[in-house]
């Protein structure tokens, strides 16, 4: 299958700096958070802490990519995150923060409720899109089953959407991963651009599923990759 074609040895690179910035397109933009393009190596390194300490700033409309989630209403106690240096956005809670993934190039998670978080990392690839992978269904079955999930774990997968925004192409899809004594379940979106294959995943602990499954759909529907 196409998706063998890809290294799954994931990389992460360091994040940029992240400040709350106003942005003039959105309605909530108070609630952005945004990485220029050009920072030293060491304030990549120090970037995910400076988030939370260097609160609201003001970066010139020059070095900021259009951004179709910033061109976009930001929804209600949700939070947008846009990294223009390595091509992607999303949203997640408001109340959500920061932390360290590894294998990870950015992360949130519930400040109380630690097992409810989104995570985005990407790989090199030479493909150009991803129905260059395969069919969706195809596609899915084989990451989850073969990527996601340990060799003791059941799998289920519930949903699978494909859609195209701004000649883009994602699949979307949610699946329950099942240990002897541990459960959860997430949603996954992939996409491919800028010769990176993209995966954003964003999950909770199985009991919690129901009562947080449509907050995190926005979540998963949210990312979004950009041109750089």
């Amino acid at each position: 299958m196409a998706l063998s074609s890809l290294s799954l040895n994931w990389v992460s690179t360091p994040l940029s700096n992240k400040l709350n910035v106003p942005h003039p397109n959105a309605f909530s933009c108070q609630n952005s958070i945004i990485c220029p393009r050009e920072t030293t190596s060491n304030e990549e390194n120090n970037c995910k802490r400076r988030l939370l300490l260097l609160g609201a700033g003001i970066l010139t409309a020059r070095l900021l990519p259009t951004s179709p989630l910033l061109a976009e209403e930001i929804p209600k106690n949700y939070q947008a995150f846009v990294d223009p240096r390595d091509g992607y956005s999303y949203v997640c809670p408001s109340d959500w923060i920061d932390f360290e993934f590894i294998g990870h190039d950015s992360a949130f998670k519930d400040r109380y409720l630690q097992l409810q978080t989104v995570r985005v990392r990407f790989i090199p690839t030479d493909k150009k899109d991803i129905h260059d992978l395969g069919p969706v269904n195809e596609v899915v079955s084989n990451l989850v089953k073969h990527v996601y999930a340990t060799p003791n774990q059941i799998v289920d997968i519930m949903d699978m959407q494909e859609r195209n925004v701004d000649g883009k192409n994602y699949y979307t899809f949610e699946y329950k991963l099942t240990s002897p004594n541990y459960s959860s379940s997430s949603f996954a979106t992939i996409a491919i651009a800028n010769g990176r294959y993209y995966t954003l995943v964003v999950g909770a602990n199985d009991r919690r599923w129901k009562r947080l499954r449509n907050k995190l759909k926005v979540v998963a529907d949210s990312f979004r990759v950009l041109d750089i």
